[in-house]
């Protein structure tokens, strides 16, 4: 096929995965209980009563998935590690045999010649650490680096970047604001400490990885947040919920202060969270790379009835909508990545996209809607690179099927479909043409 992108001859191919979406493996080999154990274990909790107990079984079938990596040609695969597979209290002893997991995944993802991209938190903090508090407690921030240290000191010397967090802005809101995801409290804004938390984690564990010579990344879901009409009171809504989703994790790492959240009624110090130095703690160590995670844009409007929210999110009914029901908008990641480049400007560290990608129809193998998906958005990723915003790689989510949090086994995001009766992987439509469109960027850069 022809390479109908203008990427850098550097630019780096990748896909992305997560430990409880696709491990499985949770009573095996010491590994001790997360969050999402017990989350998926209420009755309701998860669409049709699915949990990751086994997931796509990718702790025995890590090989089998690593050769599918290799026929697409990747450069990199961002997974991410248990924390309680490693240590299963969340503190204290070490669990051998799962430090001893990832590095046969490391080393098998090596011989492919595939660079790993661990995430060291996606999610799923271990079930002893919530019952003392969670990242409402800031005593789990420094657990997070004592963990951090741990698995650097055994895979630091054959992993040379690191991502801290995965999306702090949908683990706060969706796990402790809303209870949708795991740990399941319902405390609107006050569960912003965890948010403060979160961030005074990724500071003390980069710090660390520094300190071995290892480069840092945070990847957050980021959004281009535009108002719904041109009125004064749409774009105030606007900005509250910028303020909230975007800039909360991105000015305290970038510019090393938290954004105005007076709009939301928050304090400065979130509540009591932030003590005198702590927004050094969380800036100073800066960023090598910042992951950007996007999926859509939102539309935020003045709310309709007085309430606790200053905004409402509204549809974008204009555009196509995913299996998932999220609008697709490919131009809105070009603005966003210029927006970017524009408010934050000599602050904003190279750019990877660490998560893109859409779902589609259950058993759907000629998965087109997902092709188009991909397609248009590298188009807009390659009009922002030539406008000069400096992005380093594209990883798309996701490998595999896997299990996609409260939905269950109900949306499907894989260039690869998993029969989760068999773990049967059969590689879509969309796989071929990832493959393909690797293949034709390496030709043309000559690598």
């Amino acid at each position: 096929m022809p390479d109908r992108y203008d990427l850098p001859a550097g630019f780096r191919w990748g896909a992305a995965t997560a430990a409880y979406q696709i491990e499985g493996a949770v009573a095996e080999d010491g590994r001790g209980p997360s969050v999402w154990d017990t989350f998926a274990a209420r009755p309701g909790a998860v669409r049709d009563g699915h949990t990751g107990a086994v997931a796509c079984d990718h702790y025995h079938r890590y090989s089998e998935d690593i050769a599918l990596m290799k026929g697409l040609g990747l450069d990199g695969y961002r997974f991410s590690i248990a924390w309680s597979r490693v240590l299963p209290a969340g503190s204290g002893p070490v669990n051998p045999a799962g430090l001893a997991f990832y590095d046969r995944l490391v080393d098998a993802l090596l011989e492919a010649g595939i660079t790993p991209l661990p995430t060291l938190f996606h999610w799923d903090l271990p079930q002893a650490l919530e019952d003392g508090g969670g990242w409402l407690n800031r005593e789990t921030a420094y657990r997070f680096a004592d963990y951090a240290a741990v698995v650097a000191d055994r895979l630091g010397d054959r992993v040379p970047a690191w991502i801290t967090l995965n999306e702090p802005f949908v683990h706060t809101v969706f796990g402790y604001a809303l209870g949708t995801h795991a740990p399941g409290r319902a405390l609107m804004f006050e569960a912003l400490p965890a948010a403060h938390h979160q961030l005074l984690a990724h500071g003390l564990a980069a710090s660390l990885l520094h300190e071995h010579g290892l480069e840092v990344m945070l990847s957050n879901n980021l959004t281009l947040v535009e108002p719904a009409t041109s009125s004064a009171e749409d774009a105030a809504a606007a900005a509250a919920y910028d303020a909230l989703h975007n800039r909360l994790f991105t000015d305290p790492v970038l510019l090393g202060r938290y954004p105005d959240l007076s709009a939301l009624g928050v304090p400065d110090d979130i509540f009591g969270a932030v003590r005198p130095g702590d927004t050094d703690l969380i800036h100073t160590p800066g960023l090598d790379g910042l992951g950007l995670n996007f999926y859509n844009p939102t539309r935020v409007a003045a709310p309709t009835t007085p309430g606790l929210l200053p905004f409402d999110l509204v549809d974008i009914p204009e555009a196509p909508h995913t299996a998932f029901g999220w609008p697709v908008v490919p131009d809105a990641l070009r603005q966003l990545l210029l927006r970017l480049r524009d408010f934050y400007g000599k602050a904003l560290p190279p750019i990877t996209v660490t998560e893109n990608g859409c779902s589609v129809d259950e058993s759907t193998i000629p998965d087109q809607p997902r092709i188009d998906y991909l397609a248009t958005h590298l188009d807009a990723l390659a009009t922002a690179i030539a406008e000069g915003v400096d992005v380093r790689g594209y990883y798309t989510w996701s490998l595999l099927d896997n299990f996609e949090w409260a939905e269950g086994f109900n949306q499907r995001f894989g260039l690869v479909h998993v029969d989760f009766a068999t773990q049967r992987r059969t590689p879509r439509a969309s796989y071929a043409w990832y493959r393909d469109l690797i293949a034709a960027h390496r030709a043309r850069c000559g690598r």
